[in-house]
Parts: C-alpha cells; sequence; structure tokens
C-alpha cells in the first residue's frame, strides 16, 4: 500500500500503527522479536528524526512501548552497536545505500532478523526517480528475494508526497501491485504562497543579455530580513555550493544589523558534512538555537521542524511534488506559514513564475524510473548472484532484460553457470561495485592540503566540474581553492582562501546516433528517440564575481574526455522547411542552440528529472541523420527514462518551450530564456528569432490532438488525458 498525501498529513501515524502494534505483539516471543520492520529512508537525517520521534512515543506511552527496541543501522552507527542492532532489534531503520552494501550481502547474519520481518516501510517513495529510483527498485527485489530464503513474505508500506498515479509508481519501485490511498483530509493553516522575480540588474553577461539578480543573493537578504523579525525559517536552495553561499551571505549581514550573537543564529545545512556536524545542526534547529537555515533538499524530506514560519525556495525543486515537499515544512500543527519560490534567471524559472498555473492547476508528475535498465540491473544480478546462487526461478521477479543478460554477464567472467544456478566468480564483494546515487566510481576525497583533515566528499562524476583544479569550494562558511584534483588517488587537496568569485566549469560535447528504437513523423520534420554515445570533456572554467555574476575571465584546463552510453530525444527538419521559414544557413547553429538550450530548461517540467539531469546538443548537419538536428540526453548510463518522457510528452513539452521564448522580454536572448548556466560554448551563437522560426516549423506539423506517444502508439507512460484533473490537494486555496 501507498499513501500519497501532502506534507503534514499523518502519514507516519498512518503507518506507525499497524507497524508498532505487530512489533508489540511479536515482543512476546522467546526471543523477544517474533516480528520486524525495516524503516527506509533517502536520507540519514530523516531515518534520525523517525528514531527521535519514536523515543518521543515511548515517553508518552507509559511503558506501552518500553520493550520496543528500535535503532538506526546506517553509516554513522558505529562498529560496536552493530552487532547489537542485528541481534536484537526489532525496527531498524536504515536507507537503501546501508541495505545494499551492509545489509543484503552479508544476510546469513541478518538471519532472524529476515525470517520474523513483517513489514517494509518505503519512506518519502516519490524520491526515488531516475537512475537512483531504478537502482532502489532492483534493491527491493533483492530484498524480497532473501526474504522468501527465510521464509517470510513482507508488507511493503509506502508514503510519499501527492504524485500522479502513486500506485503504478509504487509497483514498479517494489514490483509488486501497490494499492493506492491518496485522499487527503488533514487539517490546514492557511499558506501564502509567492512567486518572486528577482529584478534586472546593470550588469551585462555572457554576449551582452541582461542579468537579472541570482535567486542566491534575493534568498540571502530574505533570509535576513525574516530572521532579523524573529521568523523561523529555512531558505531551500538547490546546490551545496549555493547553501553555503547564501549562509554566509546572511551571517554577514546579520552581523552588521544585528551583531555576531544574532548572525550565528544562521547556518548551511547540506550533503557532504561530517556526520557529527548534521546531528549538532539537527539539535540546534529543533531547539531552536538556529533561527535560520540554508539547505539543501536534505532537509526537505521529512525532517519535522516544528513551529517553522516560512520557507524560501531559491529556485525551481526540480517537480512539483518537491515544491510541495519543500513548501510543507513550514506551518505545521495547523499554523499559517509563508512560502516564497524565487525565480533563478533561467527559463524554466522564468516560465513558471509567469505562468502560476503550471504550479496551482496542472497535475503532479508522475516518478520517472527504469528497473530494467541494463546498466542497473546487470551489476544487482552479480550482486543478488553473490547472496544467494540465480536460477530460472528468479528470472521473473528481476525483470524481462535479466535472461538476455545473465549469458553477457557469463561471458564476461561476472558469473558462472552451474547445475545450481548462476554464481558469483569474483572475489570482490559485488556490491561494492554499484553506487546505487548513479555517481558511479569512488567518491573523491576533498583534504585540506596543509593539514590533511578530511572536508568532506563529492561523487566521482562531478568531479570534473566541482573539484577541478582551480575550483572555488565552500565548506561551513569557509572558502576555499582547489590547488590539485589528483584522478588517480581520488583526491583534491584544497587550502583556504578568499576569493572574488565563485567558478563554474565549462565543456564541449560531441553526439553519435547508436540505434533509433522509435520515430514519428511531424510533417517533414521527424522526432526520435534511441540510444547515442556521448562524448563530453571539461575544457575550462570561468570566475564569476559573487553576488552579480559578472564574468572575471576563463582559465583552462586539461581534463580527459569522458564518453556516456544513453537515451535521447530528438528532432531533425528538412532544408525545404528551412528555406519555407525564411532561416538562412548562417543563422540556423544559434537557432539550433537556442532551441536546445531553452528545451533542456524546460523538460523538467515534464518529467521528474534536474536540469543537470540531462544534457544537449544542437548540429546545423549531424552525419548520422544527413540533417539538422537537436538533441536531449539523458545524463546517467543505459539513460534514466527522462528523455523517453520527453519523446512522450514532445508536443506540450517543445509547445512550453516556444512559449517561454517568445514570453520574455529581452530582445537577443538571456538566461531567462535560451542562455544555459552550463554551455560549453559560452552561450555562443544564440539567435532568439530563429528558434522561434524553428520550434514554430517544427510544431506544425504535430499530429493535431495528439503527443508523440500516442502518434507512436506506445502505451507506456502517461498521456495528459490519463493525467487530467490531477491537482495538488489544497493549491487551490494557495
Amino acid at each position: 500500500m501507498v499513501i500519497a498525501t501532502g506534507t503534514a498529513s499523518g502519514k507516519s501515524l498512518a503507518y506507525l500503527a499497524p507497524v508498532l502494534s505487530t512489533l508489540l505483539e511479536g515482543t512476546e516471543a522467546s526471543n523477544g522479536r517474533g516480528a520486524t520492520c525495516l524503516y527506509l529512508s533517502p536520507t540519514k537525517a530523516l531515518a534520525a528524526d523517525q528514531l527521535r520521534r519514536l523515543g518521543e512515543l515511548r515517553k508518552a506511552g507509559d511503558g506501552a512501548l518500553d520493550l520496543l527496541r528500535a535503532a538506526a543501522y546506517d553509516g554513522d552507527t558505529p562498529f560496536q552497536e552493530r552487532e547489537w542492532v542485528r541481534q536484537y532489534a526489532s525496527l531498524v531503520l536504515t536507507n537503501p545505500d546501508m541495505l545494499h552494501r551492509g545489509i543484503l550481502p552479508a544476510h546469513t547474519r541478518w538471519a532472524s532478523f529476515l525470517r520474523a520481518l513483517r513489514y517494509v516501510v518505503v519512506d518519502e517513495c516519490h524520491t526515488y526517480r531516475g537512475v537512483f529510483g531504478s537502482h532502489v527498485a532492483q534493491v527491493l527485489r533483492r530484498l524480497r528475494r532473501l526474504c522468501a530464503r527465510y521464509g517470510s513474505e513482507p508488507v511493503f508500506l509506502l508514503a510519499s508526497a501527492t504524485a500522479a498515479d502513486p500506485g503504478r509508481t509504487a509497483g514498479r519501485l517494489t514490483g509488486l501491485p501497490v494499492a493506492e490511498v491518496t485522499e487527503d483530509g488533514s487539517p490546514r493553516g492557511e499558506t501564502v504562497f509567492a512567486l518572486w522575480e528577482p529584478p534586472l540588474t546593470e550588469m551585462q553577461g555572457e554576449q551582452g543579455a541582461p542579468v537579472r539578480r541570482s535567486a542566491t543573493a534575493e534568498a540571502a537578504d530574505l533570509l535576513t530580513d525574516l530572521v532579523l523579525d524573529q521568523v523561523r525559517s529555512v531558505a531551500f536552495v538547490r546546490s551545496r555550493r549555493g547553501a553555503e553561499l547564501v549562509s554566509v551571505i546572511a551571517q554577514e549581514r546579520l552581523a552588521e544589523a544585528a551583531g555576531h550573537r544574532t548572525a550565528r543564529r544562521v547556518a548551511a545545512y547540506r550533503g557532504g558534512y561530517l556526520p557529527e556536524e548534521r546531528r549538532a545542526l539537527e539539535r540546534a534547529l529543533h531547539s531552536g538555537e538556529l533561527l535560520g537555515l540554508a539547505a539543501t533538499s536534505a532537509l526537505e524530506l521529512g525532517v519535522d521542524v516544528a513551529g517553522l514560519d516560512a520557507v524560501l525556495l531559491a529556485g525551481y525543486p526540480g517537480t512539483r511534488a518537491s515544491l510541495w515537499q519543500q513548501a510543507g515544512r513550514a506551518g505545521r500543527a495547523g499554523q499559517g506559514a509563508l512560502a516564497v519560490l524565487i525565480a533563478r534567471d533561467d527559463p524554466l524559472d522564468t516560465y513558471l513564475v509567469h505562468h502560476p498555473d503550471s504550479l496551482f492547476r496542472q497535475p503532479v508528475e508522475s516518478t520517472v524510473l527504469d528497473p530494467d535498465n541494463p546498466h542497473v540491473l546487470a551489476p544487482h544480478l552479480c550482486a543478488a548472484a553473490a547472496e544467494l546462487p540465480l536460477t530460472d526461478a528468479d528470472l521473473e521477479l528481476f525483470g524481462p532484460s535479466t535472461a538476455p543478460l545473465l549469458p553477457q554477464l557469463e561471458r564476461r567472467g561476472l558469473l558462472r553457470r552451474r547445475p545450481g544456478g548462476y554464481f558469483w566468480t569474483r572475489r570482490e564483494r559485488a556490491a561494492d561495485a554499484v553506487d546505487i546515487r548513479g555517481g558511479g566510481g569512488d567518491p573523491v576525497r576533498i583534504v585540506e592540503a596543509d593539514t590533511g583533515r578530511l572536508l568532506g566528499t563529492v561523487d566521482a562524476g562531478s568531479a570534473h566540474t566541482s573539484v577541478h583544479t582551480g575550483a572555488v569550494h565552500l565548506h561551513q562558511g569557509r572558502t576555499y581553492r582547489v590547488r590539485e584534483l589528483d584522478l588517480e588517488d581520488s583526491v583534491a587537496l584544497v587550502e583556504e582562501a578568499d576569493p572574488p568569485y565563485s567558478t563554474v566549469a565549462r565543456d564541449t560535447t560531441s553526439i553519435r546516433v547508436l540505434e533509433t528504437d522509435r520515430e514519428v513523423a511531424w510533417g517533414e520534420a521527424v522526432l526520435c528517440f534511441g540510444s547515442v554515445e556521448v562524448t563530453n570533456q571539461v575544457v575550462s572554467f570561468l570566475k564569476r564575481r559573487l553576488i552579480t555574476g559578472e564574468v572575471l575571465g576563463e582559465t583552462k584546463l586539461d581534463l580527459p574526455p569522458r564518453t556516456l552510453r544513453t537515451r535521447a530525444v530528438w528532432w531533425c527538419v528538412t532544408e525545404g522547411q528551412l528555406e519555407d521559414a525564411e532561416l538562412l544557413p548562417e543563422e540556423l547553429p544559434g537557432s539550433a542552440h537556442a532551441a536546445e538550450h531553452a528545451s533542456i530548461g524546460l523538460l523538467p517540467l515534464f518529467a521528474t528529472c534536474d536540469r543537470w539531469d540531462i544534457g544537449g546538443v544542437s548540429v546545423p548537419l549531424h552525419p548520422d541523420t544527413g540533417l539538422p538536428t537537436v538533441f536531449v540526453y539523458d545524463g546517467h548510463p543505459g539513460g534514466a527514462g527522462f528523455a523517453e518522457r520527453g519523446f512522450q510528452r514532445a508536443g506540450e513539452w517543445l509547445g512550453a518551450t516556444l512559449a517561454a521564448i517568445t514570453a520574455c522580454e529581452c530582445e537577443r536572448g538571456c538566461p531567462s530564456c535560451i542562455q544555459s548556466p552550463k554551455c560549453g560554448n559560452g552561450n555562443d551563437p544564440l539567435d532568439k528569432g530563429g528558434a522561434i522560426r524553428l520550434l514554430r516549423l517544427l510544431l506544425a506539423g504535430n499530429p493535431a490532438g495528439e503527443s508523440a506517444e500516442e502518434s507512436a502508439g506506445d502505451p507506456a507512460g502517461e498521456s495528459a488525458a490519463e493525467s487530467a484533473g490531477r491537482t495538488v490537494p489544497g493549491a487551490e486555496s494557495m
């Protein structure tokens, strides 16, 4: 069963009531745990918060819950406590990462727990999307397989923020039929929701484009004002660096206005901190010692912040589900609250503040995940074989891609087939080769060069762009410059510095078509979906002045290229169409480039992804298609389902892209419509007028009244008609 209702609607109580009753009945068994429960959360912070709330329930229960043995089991759990958890705990709170690496490979040591497993609670299940969600889906299948081995068949209870078709999404996640509960009758206080567009500055950006004041700077100012008025507030910021920057700016301004004592009541909270730092911040937040917090989405997921009055969102968080989840952090227990969405200077945020119906009236998006992605499935088959030999009985459990994958894994020497099934052949642990967060490779350690102190980590996939030599790195309000990135040892050496700028990496990208799976004619144009190979190389970085974003200079880098095989949606137009639209050959590169940027910016409105989860390439004459072509691809090996959702809803997606460019008040293009913060070519060339004409001629060929999905006859995914009428409960009154 999945419970998909709004924030603070009582989802926790709904699953805790049956779970705690069953666990207490199980205490009558001879070993004290005749029934057990596994609680999974996407973050350690949420699991720690749930454990704290269980402690409060125990204190309020007048001894009724004294026999309940609940414990956290994650990377922060001391080794001396882990054996006690394995042997005695009846309610274990953990995360998918620890289940994957720590519990399933050591299942024989968890035999008594798994044998008595009655419930598996999957909290905040809407966060399991894309590559991460696909990995978690396979981890849950491995768990179900081991439970069957020990004779248990646990009930799965899932909790989610409001989402479209939660039953089907939860079914793909667990591999089981799932009933859904979506009616939300919980009492709510009034929420005032403001859409805030920062003003234009006198600065000029790349190619002379007008520049708005950054959402980061606006959030810091608003957080400062709220703290001065004693309003308990959280500012959600999209990036770790952004959270640190908001905190630093707010602290400086508070120190000037009210002294250092008040400034110390503001802090940053993000992933990558050491465990003891995170726990100290969580305690300070709950106690009221902190009055303002600049946080990444690590604080979004269910951490109960009692008495919070206001939430600032420095940029659209990527999905409407996340938007309401973050806004719902304020106004608990029936209180009134303030939520402010501060638009970043990009196409999606600008489109949303000028089209509020897209936030308040449109259906919440479906969660996209693909458990059958062979790049995801293959390593989990190896991990499963290392846990128990794979047999024909497991084929249905792991999905239709399993049968053809097993012989391939055998040919690669990873598995060996014997009469008892497929066995893992290597000495190393199979689970250690899988990074379920999708980063790939060993995390890169960030080390202070002069002291050897470990500051934190960053995943290998983003190291080239975030901790390259010369990059500016923020940690706990302190600024560091990367002295050297050692890719061989996975270490970034940093030194404390105080540069007046931030850094942004630049890269170049090329793409080739490997296979076209689906193709739809849009008049003379054609829309395609299939497999591609992307070659990317970080070549330089820009220095941008703090607050204003003014470009101060560019520094070259020498980093190796990286190759990615993934999935993409692409469209091509003919020479005849270009002539009809009066697009000259010299206008085509800038027109296609601008259309590519804007379409990347708008895809997160239709697929549960972030702009940084996808990429794009535009080519005036692509060698594989022989035509002018624009590609948008998933930024994960094997794909993540985002490009496929773009193909399925191409008419709506590209229509919104055209509307966003057309509605922008700038003359030649700006970050609010066609410029991209991650463009490897410095946003050159770009042609706003040409992009409008190019998209108009493309959309003119779209079959009237049909989405690309319908015209292709593809039953997968959700059409606009199927999703009609699904709105966020309570959004109409906000």
